[in-house]
Formats: C-alpha cells, structure tokens, sequence
C-alpha cells in the first residue's frame, strides 16, 4: 500500500494506473475509521482493480469550529486497517495541500440546504460539494463509494455528478451497525462509557417510528409520539426527527404509502452530534 500526502504525487501515480486500463474504487473519508468505512475499501476492491481511500478532516464543511478542533485524527491506526482490507493508495492530504488558500467558489444545493443536514448546519454541503469535487479531479474514479448513514450526504453527491457530469458510477452502501444497532460513526469514539451504553436508542427510536406507521398512523402522529418518546429519555437532545420520501428527502405529509420512505434523526448526546436513518 502506498500512502501520498500530496496532490502531483498522487495524480501522477493514478494516470500511470488509468493508462494501463485499470479501474479504480474510490473511498472519500475524513479517517478515524470504523467497520463502515472498511466494508466500503472491501466492496470497492471487488469491484476494481485498484482501491483508493482518502484521509481528509476538510474544515470548509464543520460550521462549527470546536466540532472541527474535537474530531478524531487517527492517521497510523487508518492506514494499518486500509492495509489489512487491500487498498492500494491512501491520499491523506494536509488542509494547506488542498486549499493553497480559503476557496471563494460557492455551491448551492437548492432545497438540500434548507432541510435536515441543510438547516442545522448552514454552509455544510458546500464544503462537502468543493472537496468531493476536488477528490473526484485528484482520483478520477471509476466508480466512487459512500455509505447510506450521511442519506442527504448522498443526495448531494448524485446532485454534483449529475449536474457536473462526473465521469463515474456512484455506489450507495448499506448502514454498518454494532451488535447494538447503533449505526458505526467516528464520532461514537467521543462518547462516555455510559453515553455509549443509551446510544443505541437512537437506532430503536427509527424502528418505533416504522412500527408506528406500518400500524396505520400518519407522519405527525408519529413524529409526536416519538418526540414523546425521547422526553422520557433526557440524556438525548433531540434536533429532527422527520418523515421523508428517501430519494428526494422531500417531507412526506400523511402516510407513506406505496413509496420509498426514510426516517431520519439527528440528535446529541454527551455533547456528541448522531445522525441515522431508516430506508424502506
């Protein structure tokens, strides 16, 4: 495995494999990885000759600064881990390597920016869509993997490739969870032993949610018992707990019904920030 930390180097090396013909699965991470990540270098080293995986905390997209300065920077335990699963290139750039300076370019995702993810962190997806841009230029992948945990994460994604007709095939890959069912986030590692041991009401309060609406009841009915549900539970902070259709993550009013549905939550616990989401 080779491991660059610079943008030619890294170039340089892939032109080289793209010449020979080789197909390359692509990674994107910000690192502190877990099972999650892993199952995503495994699944793209079925799938392509070669398997790249980026390490990147990229500050254009925490519009909290003290979120930035917490999260986990685990670079030599990564790359141990990126070994044993097969991938062949680990990019892990410094921020003066990819911003030479503070980028002026703007990216608007329309209503994206204004729901759930959008709303609670205003400035977010722009700098998710500059760096996933810049790492689809640096890579050039074949094809490019990203887990369904961050939902309207992905919804940006296909809207960049789409609009900017990127040269790829996205892949979507299934929620990693514990044996607990709470969903595999670098962020868990931050929680104490005893916030560790609720979390995984996160994960059940989804499942009440669809209980709750196979058994006949509307969006708000649920959604109010479910808000309910978490005010017996004062550990959490609940932000949104919201109904959407999955592929638009457009709010659905009533019932689903004969339509692809996802619940998804964003809540605190233990001064952490936990998103999840259902699909069905």
């Amino acid at each position: 495995m080779v491991i660059i930390e610079n943008i030619s180097e890294t170039t340089e090396f892939l032109k080289n494999q793209i010449k020979n013909g080789k197909s390359i699965g692509f990674v994107p991470t910000m690192g502190a990885l877990h099972q999650g990540h892993i199952a995503l270098v495994e699944k793209a080293k079925l799938e392509n000759d070669i398997v790249v995986c980026s390490i990147f905390v990229n500050p254009t997209q925490f519009n909290n600064p003290e979120d930035l300065k917490k999260y986990p920077r685990t670079l030599e335990e990564d790359c141990k881990m990126l070994q044993a699963a097969g991938c062949d290139l680990v990019f892990a750039p410094s921020a003066e390597e990819m911003y030479e300076e503070t980028p002026v370019l703007r990216m608007d995702f329309g209503y994206l920016e204004q729901i759930l993810e959008g709303k609670f962190r205003p400035g977010h997806f722009n700098g998710v869509g500059i760096v996933v841009s810049k790492l689809f230029n640096i890579v050039k992948p074949t094809k490019a993997y990203f887990g369904q945990k961050d939902l309207q994460q992905v919804a940006v994604v296909k809207r960049l490739v789409k609009d900017l007709s990127f040269d790829l095939e996205l892949i979507v890959c299934d929620t990693i969870r514990e044996n607990d069912g709470l969903a595999m986030s670098s962020r868990n590692r931050r929680l104490g032993s005893s916030a560790r041991e609720v979390a995984p009401k996160i994960f059940e309060s989804l499942l009440i949610g669809q209980k709750y609406l196979f058994e006949g009841l509307n969006v708000e009915e649920t959604k109010q018992k479910v808000v309910e549900w978490y005010e017996n539970s004062p550990e959490f902070t609940l932000e949104y707990y919201e109904i959407v259709e999955a592929d638009t993550l457009n709010p659905i009013e009533k019932k689903p019904e004969g339509q692809k549905t996802a619940i998804v939550i964003a809540a605190f616990l233990d001064g952490v920030r936990l998103i999840d989401n259902i699909v069905f």
